[in-house]
């Protein structure tokens, strides 16, 4: 949005006569009755008057990008009318066909849909009386001054683009300044953060060696061409597929996976040739983030690449189970929820706060459903990002060992989201016992048939909410868990335990 002429009211002001009360009168021309006056008023401005948490979530991954389907829109400025001046020689006020009429109606006044629609309009013309008409009290001056003002704002208008006209040689168009540092942004503007942002993110093309790919997003992680993504958009091509990663500039580079963390959804690759200057993105505190702070998402949403969309954080510790649809193992995560439009292809892109600090991993989208002849989902405004704090620990584990360490109490809990907690079963998969002995949870108390209702002072309403909660710590943290056994509440403290890989 820009303001037009800004500054320069003062000077055309001072510029113009003070406003009479009424039009003037030809000394030649008989006088009316003095009851006589314009009766109306211009006519009044007239204006226009989820499911659960934890449901199923789909990653955002592109198969192919979608053609634009809109063009730019254009405005028009309207141009002042200007007003006349009566003609000498006239021998009748009636004559001269003073006031002359006023400033023609801006195309923009009209109401409607396509701006031309019936109704009354910003601008109407005053309708008025003939001077043998009834005089309304107390109006008649007013109604002059409102006109004369009209007239008078309308030949400002028309006095400078004469100016103009004659100045440009019949030409009004008023060129913008050629100078580069008018066109500088500021660092703290949306359009800073992304032009200093962009060169440091890339999007990534996975092909599997069965043909099966898609594309996805990443970004430098650090100088030695480390780049972090989701695990989900490297899976198809981790093991016997080609991965490259396409630099803002176009410059594209060969890549392999250092490590993936199937469960956290993070996964780190490794340019082979890195260039040389590469510039991480800064981190950021993904712990000090508040609902309603300013997020920048960038990645390639359906291959669109280097796209930038805008929004805020609208919700923390969502619990997020998501999948890409391939039938695998879910990822759990205690998400930041964010209305920045996030689609298939941002996925492993970086959610960046207002300074330009990293402080998600897009991640996945709430869908609405599947429905015939859907495949994905687009941005309804719920997007999801593993908080950075989280995926920062999760790939110095994979840069150092390989392979990703999760935390965990030993116990297995149920999916199932109508229990009113983590139920713990009274036997675990395939026969085994729920409550690991030895482990934290039998070390703590806990035992088959004990709901587990919260975790340190986060509410748990799930197993999945449970599973998010424990893996935004790491092994040997001491955490408080609260539980329900035959109807009777207890508290346990409980020692993370862990676990090396995905199993």
């Amino acid at each position: 949005m820009s303001t037009e002429n800004e500054g320069n009211e003062g000077t055309a002001a001072e510029a113009v006569p003070s406003v009479p009360s009424a039009p003037p009168v030809p000394a030649d021309a008989p006088q009316g009755s003095p009851e006589s006056s314009p009766a109306s008023t211009p006519a009044a401005p007239a204006y226009p008057q989820t499911p659960d948490a934890a449901a199923a979530q789909q990653s955002p991954r592109a198969q192919q990008p979608y053609p634009p389907t809109e063009g730019p829109a254009t405005a028009t400025t309207p141009m002042a009318s200007v007003p006349g001046t009566p003609p000498p020689g006239l021998q009748s006020a009636a004559a001269a066909n003073w006031p002359p009429p006023p400033p023609a109606v801006p195309a923009y006044a009209h109401h409607g849909a396509d701006g031309g629609g019936a109704g009354p309009v910003w601008g109407a013309p005053a309708q008025l009386a003939s001077p043998e008409g009834p005089r309304k009290r107390g109006m008649g001056g007013l109604v002059a001054a409102v006109v004369a003002a009209a007239l008078i704002a309308g030949g400002i208008g028309g006095a400078l683009g004469y100016w103009a006209a004659d100045r440009n040689d019949g030409s009004t168009t008023v060129a913008a300044s050629a100078n580069p540092q008018d066109l500088k942004r500021e660092p703290g503007t949306v359009a800073g953060v992304a032009a200093k942002a962009l060169p440091s993110v890339v999007t990534i093309d996975a092909q599997g060696g069965d043909g099966e790919g898609g594309t996805g997003t990443g970004f430098v992680y650090d100088r030695e061409g480390h780049i972090l993504t989701n695990n989900h958009v490297v899976a198809s091509a981790a093991d016997s597929g080609q991965l490259t990663a396409t630099f803002s500039n176009g410059k594209k580079y060969d890549a392999e996976v250092v490590g993936r963390a199937q469960g956290y959804d993070v996964a780190v690759l490794k340019l082979k040739n890195p260039p040389a200057g590469l510039t991480p993105l800064s981190l950021g505190n993904s712990d000090q983030v508040a609902v309603g702070d300013s997020t920048i998402a960038i990645g390639a949403p359906f291959g669109l690449s280097n796209t930038v969309t805008t929004g805020i954080i609208s919700a923390k510790n969502r619990p997020v189970a998501s999948g890409d649809g391939s039938g695998g193992s879910n990822s759990y995560m205690s998400a930041l929820q964010t209305d920045a439009s996030i689609n298939p292809g941002n996925s492993g892109g970086p959610l960046l706060d207002a300074r330009g600090a990293v402080i998600g991993i897009n991640s996945a989208i709430q869908s609405t459903g599947s429905s015939v002849g859907q495949t994905q989902a687009g941005s309804i405004g719920l997007g999801f990002a593993i908080p950075i704090n989280q995926a920062a620990n999760v790939a110095q584990q994979l840069i150092k060992t390989g392979q990703p360490v999760y935390p965990v109490i030993g116990a297995t809990v149920t999916m199932d989201e109508r229990t009113g907690g983590a139920a713990i079963p009274d036997q675990g998969t395939g026969g085994t016992a729920a409550v690991a002995k030895g482990g934290p949870a039998d070390r703590a108390g806990l035992k088959g048939g004990d709901v587990i209702t919260k975790f340190n002072d986060t509410v748990i309403d799930s197993g999945p909410t449970l599973i998010g909660e424990i893996w935004t710590h790491k092994p040997g943290d001491r955490v408080t868990l609260t539980y329900k056994r035959d109807g009777k509440t207890a508290t346990a403290e409980v020692t993370l335990g862990e676990r090396k890989g995905d199993s």
